[in-house]
């Protein structure tokens, strides 16, 4: 099995930035190859890497699309062997500021959340990878109680468990986690029943993971900075809240808002990142409640830490400083993060997605 690993780098197209980038990962030595634009398409925030590693959707996080008050996907052809992307072509999601999509398990569809437009959409995948205009698009209605960032609905991010038949859309602007049956081969999404789990007032919540028994799973509120956890019952797409705990350290009083939330593989730490405190924020998990205790924090080696992954073999941690042009390494040891030194250049990077090279007849990766 090889040692290196594919990153990709999804960009907000200021300064220096052109597109997404990529560079070669060492797991043996954690030493990362010099990155390289492989796409130039404007402000690809997010990025999604189709499940058979074919293919590769980005968000153009934009407001106006073709006219309309839309922003757009595109699609990438990827070489798995070299990282290389091959332009397919765009489609409008639909709402505004698209920033945040995946693609099925079964590699049938693409769903995008649109954060001003307020609504999620769901767009097939053709036989090409091209694609094809979303077929739904669901509107959310209703505002909470901070007027300034949730004056009405922002679907900041939508996410499947591992059936593949529940969608979950964290929406900012509702305070809610929006629930929804999911429809394969249809491309389809209705409300589930329930049709949401709230989480406090004010809270924000942005993005969402679960836990790899699929037992639990944990949103990352961006206002209050905290990280809520859930058990969830798969056999109807319910969330129960089981937990609300802070991201930050006890006193901290600065401003901040927080971005990413994550599971280490093992299913042992949850990690979330924290903007303004430049951190990233590490849990213990309980395993047999899914509860989260803080084990303490680890600034980021730069400003703004919007993104960041865990590798798929859980041994290092790659932060994206979105400030600061650069993303920085971690080795993962019980947990904890300790910097290797390995600090990558990259402009405006706030967004993080590993993949394993194919296997070569000799056993490595080309």
């Amino acid at each position: 099995m090889s040692d290196r690993l594919h990153v990709f780098i999804g960009t907000y197209t200021q300064r220096d930035s052109r597109g997404i980038y990529h560079f070669w990962f060492d797991l043996a030595t954690g030493q990362a190859s010099e990155p390289r634009l492989i796409a130039e398409t404007q402000n690809p925030s997010f990025l999604a890497i189709h499940p058979r590693g074919r293919f590769l959707y980005a968000c153009n996080e934009i407001g106006t699309f073709q006219g309309e008050a839309s922003g757009a996907l595109s699609a990438f052809a990827l070489d798995p062997a070299t990282g290389d992307l091959i332009y397919l072509n765009q489609q409008p999601s639909k709402g505004g500021a698209p920033c945040h999509l995946v693609v099925d398990r079964a590699g049938r569809n693409v769903l995008v959340a649109n954060y001003t437009g307020g609504n999620i959409a769901c767009l097939p995948i053709g036989r090409s990878g091209r694609l094809e205009p979303p077929s739904v698009v669901i509107q959310h209605q209703g505002r909470s109680v901070n007027p300034r960032r949730q004056e009405g609905p922002h679907a900041h991010s939508i996410n499947l468990d591992a059936a593949n038949r529940f969608a979950f859309a964290a929406d900012l602007g509702l305070d809610q986690v929006l629930i929804y049956r999911y429809d394969s081969e249809k491309g389809s999404l209705t409300p589930n029943d329930p049709p949401f789990v709230s989480v406090a007032p004010g809270s924000g919540p942005r993005h969402f993971a679960f836990h790899p028994t699929g037992r639990w799973a944990y949103v990352i509120n961006e206002l209050a900075s905290t990280i809520t956890a859930f058990r969830y019952h798969a056999s109807e797409g319910r969330l129960d809240p089981i937990q609300t705990i802070s991201t930050l350290p006890p006193g901290f009083t600065g401003n901040t808002t927080t971005a990413e939330v994550q599971v280490h593989p093992s299913g042992r730490w949850v990690y979330g990142s924290n903007r303004g405190h430049d951190s990233i924020a590490i849990f213990r998990v309980d395993p047999d409640t899914g509860m989260l205790t803080a084990m303490g924090h680890q600034p980021t080696g730069g400003r703004t830490p919007r993104n960041f992954a865990v590798d798929p073999t859980g041994q290092y941690l790659l932060a994206a400083n979105q400030a600061t042009d650069n993303v920085t390494v971690f080795r993962i040891e019980e947990g904890a993060l300790r910097p290797t030194g390995t600090v990558i250049r990259v402009p405006v990077p706030v967004c993080v997605k590993f993949l394993r090279p194919p296997r070569t007849s000799a056993g490595r990766a080309g």
